[in-house]
């Protein structure tokens, strides 16, 4: 069974089920510092409630995971609007409490201030790596992960973050790639307003207070919808909105692009409905990103699936755009 959406292009997906979150799952993290918490949201089902039969039919049992980077500052209880859609909609979506987050106020003088770039790509891992408590932590939730289908995701410096997972290196003070922090644990990939090439690219106030902002794409081959808003123009770089489009660009094929049109920072809300962060709110935009972020995790987790290209095409056929999607 289908629903559509006449604000989202009439791109289809499955109808939305009933989603059970649990938060705070905390996973030990010996030399961070915190204990990681985490937030989980998965399609609520579970033996006995699923058609009345005593079982869970063989798509509820093998759900596919996303593991979701939250932007500087936020923490795992943002991003409403992505997580609760995607689970509504077959996913298991895990998200990570990162040190940067506001309702953790770490000092800029912490020592760890530095390389919380990379505290959080481990995070991710650590996510990964335990995987069967967090499986555990929710009701109903047990034996239903599908642990080959798994998905990075992020917003904004979280893009960075699920970047790397997917093959991006910082580069050094000379150019030169940094260490690999892939996992080849990650299939797939969806990059939401994350930033681009660094050194000269940078503003003088992101190349002193980020320097670690400096990634090469070049070795990052994971597939991935990579997502921009052409009015998004940050203070971090001297270049324009096309900043953010550097990871479709400067990376291997196999990618897919999304523009957005009149789109800024937060894509028209992605972060959460009302937050002062949203200057370009549009729920029309943010039911887009749902729909197509959805039906390109579909493609890439089940190749026959024809979500992504009905999407395409939904969207090539409307008279008044959202966006538009190429592919390399």
């Amino acid at each position: 069974m289908i629903e559509t959406d006449t604000l989202a292009a009439d791109v289809a997906v499955s109808v939305p089920t009933p989603v059970v979150s649990v938060k705070p799952v905390v996973l030990s993290a010996p030399g961070r510092g915190e204990d990681l918490r985490v937030r989980v949201s998965a399609p609520a089902a579970g033996p006995g409630h699923v058609h009345g039969r005593g079982r869970v039919s063989a798509a509820e049992r093998e759900l596919p995971v996303i593991v979701f980077s939250h932007g500087f500052g936020w923490s795992s209880d943002g991003y409403v609007p992505l997580a609760d859609f995607w689970a509504a909609h077959g996913f298991v979506v895990i998200q990570p409490t990162h040190l940067d987050s506001r309702t953790l106020s770490l000092p800029p003088e912490d020592p760890r201030t530095p390389l919380i770039w990379r505290y959080r790509v481990e995070d991710m891992k650590r996510v990964l790596d335990q995987l069967d408590l967090l499986e555990a932590a929710v009701p109903g939730l047990g034996g239903r992960l599908d642990r080959g289908r798994i998905a990075a995701a992020g917003h904004s410096w979280g893009g960075q973050t699920a970047s790397m997972l997917l093959g991006a290196r910082v580069l050094d003070p000379e150019g030169e790639p940094g260490e690999d922090m892939s996992d080849s644990r990650i299939k797939a990939g969806v990059l939401l307003a994350t930033p681009g090439r660094g050194g000269a690219e940078l503003s003088p106030f992101a190349a002193e207070h980020f320097p670690f902002m400096n990634p090469s794409f070049a070795d990052m081959t994971t597939p991935a919808l990579v997502v921009a808003g052409d009015r998004d123009q940050s203070h971090l770089t001297a270049r324009g909105p096309e900043w953010f489009t550097d990871p479709y660009f400067l990376s291997p094929g196999g990618k897919s692009l999304l523009t957005l049109f009149g789109a800024e920072h937060s894509l028209g809300g992605v972060s959460g409905y009302d937050v002062a962060e949203t200057t370009d709110e549009h729920p029309g935009r943010v039911a887009l990103i749902q729909r197509l972020t959805w039906a390109y995790l579909r493609h890439v987790f089940y190749p026959e699936d024809p979500s992504w290209l009905a999407a395409r095409t939904a969207l090539v056929d409307d008279p008044e755009p959202l966006g538009r999607i190429e592919s390399d």
